[in-house]
């Protein structure tokens, strides 16, 4: 099974993107981004692979360990990561502490509604991947509860 894949942003309110400093236009308000943490993968191995299945906006953001993906207009901004000895780092962060970091969840808003949701479905695909002969019925169920998270988002966007 391969790493997981670390997400700092996705769906920004136009509010929260105003407060992180985030371009007046991001694809972030409209949901068509993500920032993806480089911590545990290949940059190189990461931007290929976007690309490959169609992402064509990149923001390289080697400071702050993250790439930006979008599906806006064909272009890229910021500077590459540097060369490593080793494709990614042999240890991720610790969950908890990656998600304190998160800006998206110190909003209170959909964004931060749908980045728990999201990841506590993850984490749940994830556990249940491991223990899936005790579990196996519910997988079915994660599908669902996904989609009844995203609804929720949007219906807690709608009351804003």
């Amino acid at each position: 099974m391969g790493k997981p894949l670390i997400v700092r942003s996705a769906y920004r309110s136009p509010a929260h993107n105003c407060a992180v400093g985030g371009a007046p236009r991001s694809r972030h308000i409209d949901g068509t981004a993500f920032d993806i943490a480089m911590s545990n993968h290949d940059p190189v191995a990461f931007e290929a692979a976007a690309r490959a299945v169609g992402f064509p906006g990149f923001g390289f953001q080697s400071r702050s360990g993250f790439i930006h993906i979008d599906l806006g207009p064909a272009r890229q901004w910021g500077e590459r990561f540097p060369a490593r000895a080793v494709p990614f780092a042999a240890k991720a962060p610790p969950a908890r502490e990656a998600l304190a970091e998160n800006r998206t969840l110190k909003e209170t808003g959909p964004a931060g509604v749908a980045t728990v949701g999201v990841a506590g479905v993850e984490v749940a695909q994830g556990v249940l991947a491991e223990a899936q002969g005790a579990v196996l019925p519910m997988v079915s169920y994660l599908g669902t509860l996904r989609w009844l998270l995203i609804a929720l988002a949007i219906w807690v966007r709608l009351g804003d």
